[in-house]
């Protein structure tokens, strides 16, 4: 199998775009649809492009509590047009992981995060956007090291999000998060 184009797609950083709670919402409504079956805390609008005003990869993630990881999901997913990347290229066992790539394959329009009911990144992921959503400093410094990280990484998407791991575990030891 052929990696993907999107797979080395570059962390690309753009001013933040009314239009993605739009993207969001959309997508949400066809996965609580497609997900209903295993379906526990729902499908939440996570990620930069979930805060208003914060610059972002324009890339919509999207975040589904599910009653178990492997399911028949997965291929209803896939059958759907979203791309499965396996745990083993994913190195991260807490979820499955789904990216749903533009309709030429070169670039990602939306991540999918399945997280199995009451694992604490679910809680987690929630209380770190509401924490940017309420607090415009931290907003700032996320964006600022993100445009950092996205500069240095170029196509290395791990290093990327690897980059902004200790940022994001400070701030949920924070009071206001």
């Amino acid at each position: 199998m052929t990696t993907p184009a999107w797979a080395y797609e570059r962390a690309e950083v753009r001013p933040h775009d009314p239009r993605w709670s739009d993207r969001a919402a959309t997508e949400r409504e066809s996965l609580e649809e497609l997900l209903a079956p295993w379906l526990v805390d729902g499908v939440e609008h996570v990620g930069s492009t979930a805060v208003p005003g914060l610059a972002a990869k324009p890339i919509i993630d999207l975040m589904a509590s599910v009653t178990a990881l492997d399911t028949e999901a997965s291929e209803l997913l896939t059958a759907s047009g979203w791309a499965y990347v396996p745990p083993r290229l994913d190195n991260r066992p807490w979820r499955r992981f789904f990216v749903k790539p533009d309709a030429t394959g070169q670039r990602r329009e939306a991540h999918l995060h399945l997280i199995q009911a009451g694992h604490q990144r679910w809680t987690d992921q929630l209380r770190f956007r509401d924490a940017l959503r309420a607090n415009k400093n931290l907003a700032q410094q996320y964006e600022d090291l993100k445009r950092r990280l996205a500069t240095e990484s170029g196509n290395d998407r791990e290093a990327y999000t690897d980059g902004k791991a200790a940022f994001v575990a400070k701030a949920l030891r924070a009071p206001h998060a």
